[in-house]
């Protein structure tokens, strides 16, 4: 397999000192960014433009892959397709001298899907970067499905941690292929350094990740928490700006569907389905009792009919329009 390069990068400023700008050109780094979500096959569903500075990787989060299957701590939320997730990647990345947090995506997987921290808790500080967080973590606690996401209160579908069926789509599956970008601008490698050797204990910093002689920094999947993207160790200039899904809203006004509540113990023979008109089944019990989320699209572009008997609900029958 073949590593991405950008022949200008200064290899001498790697991580010598913090806020270290790795000069390049921007052309060069965008075509990286093209080059990740191309070669990995995925520029049927994703595509990507370079626009003031940043390279957008724009896609409805959804992927072609196994959905859901698998979670026992449900929060009750389906995956919803976004109508554009337009996330942005600093051509200029800069390594910076603080680790930042987000309660959101802190970075894009090639085939669009956002890439959360390895937490189900909100938002991380300082200190919960240095402490591991065992009752927040999705894994453990079975939050996740067989590919390693789930759909969050927008939702949206995201990755906690490494995301295994994606990983085996790639056309250029292997350690030295990108497997995704940080908000910050650096890419995300594999459990394995790009030339397939093994990543040494304590070689990934608090983000999980390490200098890069092409890229200056990446980032790194890895079998223990926290997995995958941590936080964020590159500027950014607003964390604010950067992209987030907002729940459905009802087709009828007001509020979108109540957030889950996770059932206590977790359900059992969660299976989601799919069919080729649209129409998406999650199925699970609970106690002994059947409840199911399905949804279809509606004659509203953007709009889905929601036909739910949930725990969070008490087992009622709802039935009602929901949009982006």
């Amino acid at each position: 397999m073949r590593r991405l390069h950008l022949g200008l990068i200064a290899v001498q400023a790697i991580l010598i000192a913090p806020q270290v700008a790795f000069a390049h050109d921007d052309a060069e780094h965008c075509e990286a960014v093209r080059l990740s979500v191309s070669e990995a096959g995925f520029l049927d569903s994703v595509s990507v433009s370079c626009v003031g500075g940043s390279a957008i990787i724009s896609s409805d989060t959804y992927p072609d892959h196994e959905l859901m299957t698998g979670i026992v701590a449900t929060n009750e939320q389906v995956p919803v397709p976004a109508k554009s997730y337009d996330a942005p990647i600093p051509l200029q990345p800069v390594l910076g001298d603080t680790a930042q947090t987000r309660d959101a995506a802190l970075a894009v997987a090639v085939n669009g899907v956002p890439i959360f921290d390895y937490t189900g808790g909100g938002e991380m500080t300082q200190d919960d970067l240095l402490h591991y967080q065992s009752q927040h973590d999705t894994l453990a606690t079975q939050q996740l499905d067989i590919c390693g996401g789930h759909a969050g209160r927008g939702d949206d579908y995201h990755y906690h941690v490494a995301p295994t069926c994606m990983i085996e789509q790639m056309k250029n599956a292997g350690d030295d292929a990108i497997i995704g970008w940080a908000f910050d601008g650096f890419p995300i490698y594999g459990d394995k350094n790009p030339d397939g050797s093994e990543i040494a204990a304590g070689d990934l910093d608090l983000c999980n990740g390490q200098p890069d002689e092409t890229f200056g920094y990446r980032y790194h999947t890895s079998p223990e928490a926290p997995y995958i993207v941590q936080c964020l160790m590159g500027e950014v200039a607003n964390l604010r700006d950067l992209p987030r899904t907002a729940p459905l809203t009802s087709a009828a006004g007001g509020g979108g569907i109540e957030p889950g509540r996770p059932p206590r113990g977790g359900v059992e023979d969660l299976i989601f389905t799919q069919s080729p008109d649209g129409a998406r089944s999650m199925d699970y019990t609970y106690e002994g009792e059947a409840y199911y989320m399905r949804y279809s699209p509606s004659e509203t572009a953007g709009c889905y009919n929601f036909e739910t008997r949930t725990v969070t609900n008490g087992g009622a029958l709802v039935s009602e329009e929901y949009c982006r």
